[in-house]
C-alpha cells in the first residue's frame, strides 16, 4: 500500500494569536493534500478520473500537538481506508520527522456537476484508489 506524500508550506498568516497554526487552517492543509492526490496525481495523462468534481461529506480531525510557524513544510501523508459505490474515505497524518501533529479523515463523494448530484466511483478511479488503500488503518483513524 502506497501513501501519497505532500509537502505543505506553512504561511505566516496561518498562525493564530497563540503563535501556532489555527485549527481551521489544518482543514486547508488537508484540502491541499487531497486536491494534489485526487486531481493532480490520480487522473494522469488524458484520464477523466475525478475531473467531474467531488464534495466533502464529513471531516474528523484529532489535534495531537501544536504546530508553530517555521520555514520548512510539514509532510501530509494521505491514503484510502474505505471505498464504497459512491464515496471514499481518506486518512491523513500531518507530521515532520520528529512529531505527529494531526490525524484526520475525510469522506469524499464524487459529484456530477452538470446534474448537481452524487455519482458512482468509476472502475478507473477504483483501480487508482486501491493502490493507496489500507483498511487496517480505518479503526485507528476513527479511534
Amino acid at each position: 500500500m502506497a501513501r501519497h506524500v505532500y509537502a505543505c508550506p506553512l504561511r505566516w498568516s496561518d498562525m493564530d494569536a497563540f503563535g501556532h497554526v489555527n485549527n481551521v487552517v489544518f482543514l486547508r492543509y488537508l484540502e491541499e493534500a487531497r486536491i494534489d492526490f485526487m486531481f493532480r496525481l490520480a487522473p494522469g495523462e488524458g484520464s477523466a478520473s475525478f475531473t467531474g468534481g467531488s464534495v466533502v461529506a464529513r471531516h474528523e480531525i484529532d489535534y495531537l500537538r501544536p504546530l508553530v510557524h517555521r520555514h520548512e513544510p510539514v509532510t501530509i501523508e494521505t491514503w484510502v481506508t474505505k471505498i464504497s459505490a459512491a464515496s471514499l474515505t481518506l486518512a491523513y497524518e500531518i507530521k515532520d520527522e520528529e512529531r505527529l501533529y494531526v490525524r484526520a479523515s475525510t469522506i469524499v463523494v464524487p459529484y456530477n456537476l452538470e446534474e448537481e448530484r452524487p455519482r458512482r466511483i468509476t472502475a478507473e478511479e477504483r483501480a487508482f484508489l486501491k493502490e493507496y488503500t489500507d483498511d487496517s488503518m480505518e479503526e485507528a483513524v476513527a479511534a
